[in-house]
């Protein structure tokens, strides 16, 4: 199941070429997953807070595909590739009007407040079963 996500291009997301520089699109995706998180019924606050346990990005794997210009509307899509006992791949796109110009595989991973490798709780793993494709 794919999560989609509106978001529209500021001035200040731009470059001086006029269009989003591209660190920007980590940015777009980052609040793509936040809200696909959201989505889930996940507090991630309250899971940090009550358990100790937060989600940390491992590795990007980024194509840059077309570029998107000031006040384009975009779509920021997740979708759960894979899920395993600490560690999540999503499939993320950015797209306008359809078009596909940013695309990413994003590993995430559970850690500890101490930096280290943590499983994922089983009742997240049990919402984010329901989410894998």
């Amino acid at each position: 199941m794919r999560h989609t996500f509106q978001i529209r291009v500021y001035y200040e997301d731009t470059d001086l070429a006029g269009i989003v520089y591209y660190a920007n699109y980590l940015k777009f995706i980052e609040r793509g997953r936040t809200e696909w998180v959201r989505s889930l019924g996940i507090d991630q606050g309250r899971l940090k807070e009550e358990q100790g346990i937060v989600f940390a990005v491992r590795r990007v794997e980024a194509d840059y595909l077309r570029p998107a210009r000031f006040d384009d509307e975009l779509t920021v899509s997740t979708r759960a590739e894979a899920a395993s006992g600490a560690r999540i791949v999503l499939d993320q796109q950015v797209t306008r009007a359809g078009e596909v110009l940013f695309q990413a595989t994003v590993t995430l991973v559970c850690l500890t407040d101490g930096g280290h490798a943590a499983r994922i709780p089983a009742e997240i793993r049990h919402l984010l079963g329901g989410a894998l494709h």
